[in-house]
């Protein structure tokens, strides 16, 4: 079992940079497939991006690919999120997701339903 905690969402400007957290509780968490998903009012809740646990292997939403960039760091147990050239079609609320020995496959690492474990959601607001 792990608990994930969100952090570092707020309101940003056009163009500008956040960097989202997202620390888990509980052992072997380098064993854990990471993914930060997010919904936006009205909307569906979609995939951003994924990262494996064996070979950290990185997958994107093509919405957000040469923008955002994930990263893990096993040691402090934290996922992260780099955000750039953040555009009012960002704002969302933003979700870190895990899953114990995820599959390395794109359509696995890409759908929601393949995560057993959710955060709370960290809101991000991109103002123009």
């Amino acid at each position: 079992q792990v608990q994930l905690v969100e952090s570092g969402g707020g309101l940003v400007q056009v163009g500008g940079s956040l960097r989202l957290s997202c620390t888990a509780s509980g052992r072997a968490f380098g064993n854990y497939g990471m993914g930060w998903f997010r919904q936006a009012p009205g909307k569906e809740r979609e995939f951003v991006a994924a990262i494996h646990w064996a070979d950290s292997h990185t997958v994107y939403a093509d919405s957000v690919k040469g923008r955002f960039t994930i990263s893990r760091d096993d040691a402090k147990n934290t996922v992260y999120l780099r955000m750039n050239s953040l555009q009012p079609e960002d704002t969302a609320v933003y979700y870190c997701a895990a899953e114990l020995f995820m599959e390395l496959r794109i359509a696995t690492m890409t759908t929601e339903t393949a995560y057993s474990y959710w955060g709370q959601g960290t809101q991000v607001t991109v103002s123009s």
